[in-house]
């Protein structure tokens, strides 16, 4: 096992890379790729980073020479012969051969296009342009890079009993939380933790206290790096980055109501099984579900992202249950700000009802919450997402107001076309 403390004493960044491979990103950018690169391959689009948590101001922590070497080594990564081999060869959900030999061709030949980096009133400006399937993979690595660095900037001044003692602390805190989950009946969990890790080297410690204190009831990580090198399941299925994109593509309001749609009869055409998994609220929940079309209801389940869990999941319950499905055949997954309570209280009500399983992120990943003073390594809510398609902005609005995203008036244009009327706020942990 890596002695992380001493790892962090020793720190040469060419020696630990924060990104150390073009598949240290989650599952399910590789799956959106590859039907990006099938569907959509010449559009072109902005990814941007954006800072929801504005107290904390990263130009003025994270250094802009030591962000500007990680991101220039990850664009000189390339695709090697085992990680080509893992995808070519490997068994995902079931399915040999998931990804097609044009596409991992493609991958293979890549290399990261060019970044665009400012300051701005504290903050940093990160943008990626050009074409949809290769500036898609910068979201990953472009967010683990500005967490890590964020990270080793409190790190750099401690001692280094000081490090091994905050990590000793955290790792006591992190079992805890697995000792808590252990007596959780039918329990299903996976690694979620990627985009908002404190590093690469503790989410891997925590892949592996989870794969030793809950066993069975850990299912796989959405890391692929990690995926390969521990010998487990690789876990996601869509984001909303793709009917974000497709939405802004729409020529009129008739097109827009339509493209979320339009995302899942392309992702219909491709995958099956478990892969069939709605992620309903990019445009709130409600509307997405009235409007959804009969054979949506045949999807395997759903991912709920925003909004109250709870809430959301009886409603996908009655939302089966007048379409003639069993609720007890389908799978929801909850992945938004959970921790252990929450995913206990969220097993407790919905076991048995549906299949429940959990996508556990930051506060698996990045839990050093009171751990150093000042909190200075609380977590915050970091995204990087597609901001214009083909040019013209793209809109989330979720089933929480405080993660929509996009120009007010856009805002106001697609709450309209999809019918969104009144939201609860809710807090954003992460």
């Amino acid at each position: 096992m890596v002695d992380i403390a001493t790892r962090v004493w020793n720190h040469k960044w060419k020696i630990d890379p924060i990104v150390r491979s073009l598949i240290d990103t989650d599952f399910y950018k590789l799956l959106m790729c590859q039907s990006v690169f099938r569907n959509k391959p010449d559009t072109n689009v902005t990814f941007s980073l954006i800072n929801r948590t504005t107290s904390i101001r990263l130009a003025d922590v994270v250094d802009e020479g030591e962000l500007r070497e990680q991101l220039d080594h990850i664009r000189g990564l390339s695709l090697s012969r085992g990680e080509s081999t893992w995808m070519r060869g490997n068994t995902f959900y079931g399915k040999r051969q998931m990804f097609t030999p044009e596409f991992i061709d493609w991958f293979e030949a890549l290399r990261l296009p060019p970044y665009h980096l400012e300051k701005r009133d504290g903050q940093y400006e990160l943008t990626f342009e050009g074409k949809w399937p290769e500036v898609m993979l910068w979201e990953i690595p472009a967010l683990a890079v500005i967490m890590e660095l964020r990270s080793r900037s409190v790190l750099r001044d401690m001692g280094r009993f000081e490090l091994q003692v905050l990590y000793a602390r955290a790792m006591t805190k992190l079992w805890e939380k697995v000792e808590g989950l252990r007596d959780v009946q039918g329990l299903r969990l996976a690694d979620f933790g990627t985009r908002r890790r404190h590093s690469f080297l503790w989410q891997d410690w925590c892949v592996q206290a989870m794969q030793e204190g809950l066993g069975k009831s850990f299912i796989g990580t959405s890391n692929c790096l990690i995926a390969k090198n521990r010998d487990l399941e690789a876990i996601g299925t869509n984001a909303h980055e793709l009917p974000m994109v497709y939405s802004a593509l729409a020529e009129s309001d008739d097109e827009l109501a339509q493209a979320p749609y339009e995302v899942l009869a392309d992702w219909h055409e491709e995958h099956d099984g478990n892969l069939r998994v709605i992620l309903p609220d990019t445009y709130g929940s409600a509307g997405f579900l009235e409007h959804a079309p009969d054979w949506l209801a045949g999807w395997t389940g759903i991912r709920i992202d925003s909004g109250d869990p709870a809430t959301w999941a009886e409603t996908a319950i009655r939302w089966w249950t007048e379409r003639g499905e069993d609720p007890r055949q389908k799978l929801v997954i909850f992945s938004d700000g959970l921790d252990v309570a929450k995913i206990a209280q969220l097993q407790a009500q919905f076991n048995g009802r549906v299949r429940v399983s959990f996508g556990w992120g930051t506060l698996l990943t990045n839990d050093f919450r009171g751990l150093v003073p000042d909190d200075a390594l609380r977590p915050f809510s970091l995204v990087c997402k597609a901001v214009s398609a083909n040019g013209r902005p793209t809109v989330k609005l979720s089933d929480n107001p405080n993660k929509a995203m996009g120009p007010a008036d856009e805002i106001e244009r697609y709450k309209r076309v999809f019918g969104v009327g009144a939201q609860k706020v809710q807090p954003v942990v992460v």
